[in-house]
């Protein structure tokens, strides 16, 4: 296993110990392991770009530990109402959406390389920054941080709900090619 597969697999462990942080209000703590799993999503692609370890099962392995950590954190954020439930909603359905597509390929005998676009890339950072700053605003009791938050949140909605309609049109393409072809 590679190294930037074993810091998406690291990151992909410390999801249930983060959530546990949320949950019982350390708060502090909570963002130290949210910013270091953030950090590894960066680190592992720099490495595994940089240094050629790229590998079929890194492919995989880094956007599904993405999703795992935001959809969690977001779920948990949102239940305890320190994010609208529409976003939550919102980022969930995308993201079920995007795995739901990927099954249909998979059904249908297409094989597909995840190969995630900019903005799909723009989303994700903006998510990580957004649920960074409501854990840091409760964790520091950080008010001033409150419309940087719903600005945020605007952000990370228009994103979802764009790059979720490029994936969409990009599989409705492939669904197409493939129907015109049986």
């Amino acid at each position: 296993m590679t190294l930037p597969n074993m810091i998406s697999l690291a990151r992909l462990i410390s999801v249930p110990f983060n959530i546990w942080l949320i949950m019982i209000d350390h708060w502090r703590l909570a963002l130290v392991v949210f910013c270091l799993a953030g950090l590894s999503d960066a680190l592992d692609g720099f490495l595994a770009k940089r240094f050629n370890m790229q590998s079929r099962l890194g492919q995989y392995l880094d956007p599904i530990a993405d999703k795992v950590l935001l959809v969690s954190v977001f779920i948990v954020l949102g239940v305890q109402q320190h994010l609208p439930l529409w976003l939550v909603i919102l980022v969930v359905s995308r993201d079920i959406l995007i795995v739901g597509g990927l099954f249909l390929l998979y059904v249908m005998d297409q094989l597909y390389e995840p190969t995630p676009f900019v903005l799909s890339k723009i989303n994700t950072a903006t998510q990580i920054v957004l649920a960074g700053a409501v854990i840091a605003s409760i964790g520091f009791e950080l008010a001033v941080l409150t419309p940087i938050i719903s600005l945020l949140i605007l952000a990370v909605a228009i994103t979802t709900v764009t790059s979720g309609l490029a994936y969409m049109i990009e599989w409705w393409g492939r669904m197409n090619r493939l129907e015109d072809d049986l």
